[in-house]
């Protein structure tokens, strides 16, 4: 690493092999150094979607599936069968292990793709949520286009992202803990030089909350709206496909 540019490149390649190099340890940090608020964020996301039990919800850049697995478990709300993607390996087959654990084969299918070119038709998903991975992407326009293909009209979308808060105090506390705490205790455990300190400089260099929500409209959803979480470290974004 020469810099802070090339921390950000997002060669879907580069992006792939450095999420494969974490991926054993990937969950354990999430959980520890979101104080587990992350399984939180991702019952409000599918929550949120007000599911009746027989959708089709492709989550994209589904990771280690976690958000996948919550879309068929929620206990308020729940898809019919989830479609995971994502184009890190080792992610994945770590993916396939953790919906087998849960005796969910049956009902999530997971698969290799890219999300900025969804391997499905036009029109077959009710539902798309994306958790903590829109800004991993090298063209955030064309991902939101990609989704927008493969809703059907009527679908919802929800996607969660990190933010940096703006209320003063806790902006300077998160970010000591983001920018300082987070990337020497990920880089620790996680034994990769450059994933946790990829993770604040690629949220300070995403599209602010207000911004990827006018572009989600400029696309043509409609019913978009952003809900502020835990402060505004994380925010949910939700919109329909007319």
């Amino acid at each position: 690493m020469t810099g802070g540019q090339n921390l950000l490149e997002k060669d879907a390649r580069r992006i792939a092999d450095m999420f494969d190099a974490i991926a054993p340890r990937y969950d354990a940090l999430n959980h520890l150094l979101s104080a587990g608020f992350d399984r939180r964020w991702r019952v409000q996301a599918i929550t949120a979607l007000e599911l009746s039990g027989q959708e089709t919800l492709v989550d994209l850049c589904t990771g280690t599936g976690d958000l996948a697995l919550a879309a068929v478990q929620s206990q308020r709300a729940h898809a019919r069968r989830v479609i995971g993607i994502d184009f890190a390996s080792a992610m994945l087959k770590l993916a396939a292990q953790k919906v087998e654990r849960h005796d969910a084969t049956a009902l999530v299918q997971l698969m290799r793709g890219d999300a900025s070119c969804i391997p499905l038709c036009d029109g077959s998903a009710d539902a798309v949520t994306i958790g903590f991975g829109i800004r991993n992407v090298a063209d955030t326009r064309a991902v939101c286009d990609e989704i927008r293909r493969v809703l059907r009209p009527g679908g919802r979308l929800a996607i969660l992202e990190f933010n940096m808060p703006s209320t003063p105090i806790i902006k300077g506390l998160y970010g000591w803990y983001f920018e300082r705490f987070l990337p020497w205790v990920g880089r620790l455990i996680s034994r990769h030089p450059e994933a946790y300190a990829y993770l604040p400089a690629s949220v300070h260099a995403f599209l602010p909350p207000a911004r990827l929500s006018a572009l989600l409209v400029e696309l043509g959803f409609t019913e978009v709206r952003m809900v502020s979480l835990t402060c505004g470290v994380v925010y949910l974004h939700l919109a329909t496909r007319p």
